[in-house]
């Protein structure tokens, strides 16, 4: 059976529920729906390995925001966006000290579109370690965040893993904020939503490239993930188109050697990755500094 690809835990939820009988309760996993700022909030908490075998994932909390109206730019919807972001990184930061050192780490390959969510994050982030330390009368009440762009090992002959661990054990961060394009199983939810946990990442993992992880184990430090997915399987997205056409009797083995490889993504995506990547920076960087606002934080990076 050909398996449908997504790292999204709400898609994977929503996987092993078609494929269960009718009112089975997945063991080791509790899901539910919310709302915050007018957007739908999906929480899937792994809860042990029971749960994680079953869904394919990290035991942990994932948080998906579905950010409908930001890909049109709706009225008010980039704020409330940022908001929400803000809001939901800000519940995953509750346990990191309020003075400790964020390092802010983006994923990615700037040249490829689809790809170049974490780099166009990390780019925007508002850093302020240098200036903590070196002008603290200033800016002593701000949090030391630093951030870095990673890069990939084509193009820096380094895996993002190391050079991140290495950082780490210089600059002795709190905690990281690891940020990353994903893939989902539908159209529908690519640029458009965005997934936070705290069990850390595998970059690369939405264009199938998976590398070493970033996680506890291997900096020894909180992970919270932030992704967005940008693309979709192409045997995956055909899977799912059948079904929905009432084809879903066509053996997906078929599938499955069609089109090794081939992921899909909108045609808007330069457009989309940069609305994408500034919610993003901007709400991760007013989650790590509670104290100012959307209007400070423009005339900052500015």
């Amino acid at each position: 059976m050909l398996k449908r690809r997504t790292d999204l835990a709400v898609e994977a939820h929503d996987l092993w529920r078609e494929s269960a009988e009718a009112e089975t309760k997945l063991p080791g996993v509790r899901a539910r729906e919310e709302e915050r700022e007018g957007f739908s909030v999906t929480r899937v908490d792994i809860l042990d390995e029971t749960g994680a075998a079953a869904l394919g994932k990290p035991v942990g909390r994932y948080t998906t925001l579905e950010l409908s109206g930001l890909a049109g730019r709706e009225n008010d919807v980039f704020p409330r966006a940022v908001r929400a972001v803000r809001d939901e990184l800000g519940q995953l930061l509750r346990d990191i000290p309020e003075n400790g050192l964020a390092l802010v780490v983006g994923l990615g390959n700037r040249a490829i579109t689809p790809d170049a969510i974490g780099p166009r994050t990390a780019d925007r982030i508002l850093v302020t370690r240098h200036l903590v330390t070196g002008a603290p009368e200033h800016f002593g009440s701000f949090r030391p965040v630093a951030a870095l762009a990673a890069g990939v090992l084509g193009a820096t002959g380094v895996e993002s893993g190391e050079l991140v661990r290495a950082v780490a054990e210089r600059i002795h961060p709190a905690c990281v904020i690891a940020v990353d394009a994903l893939a989902s199983r539908s159209l529908h939810r690519v640029c458009r939503t965005v997934q936070l946990s705290d069990t850390g990442i595998v970059p690369g993992s939405g264009v199938g490239n998976h590398r070493t992880a970033l996680d506890f184990d291997t900096l020894g430090v909180p992970v919270l993930a932030v992704g967005a997915p940008t693309v979709v399987d192409a045997a995956t997205l055909c899977a799912d188109v059948l079904a929905e056409a009432g084809q879903d009797a066509l053996d997906p083995q078929a599938l499955a050697g069609g089109a090794p490889g081939v992921i899909v993504t909108p045609r808007e995506i330069d457009s989309d990755v940069e609305d994408l990547s500034k919610v993003l920076s901007y709400g991760i960087s007013l989650a790590l500094h509670p104290g100012i606002t959307m209007a400070d934080l423009e005339l900052l990076l500015s």
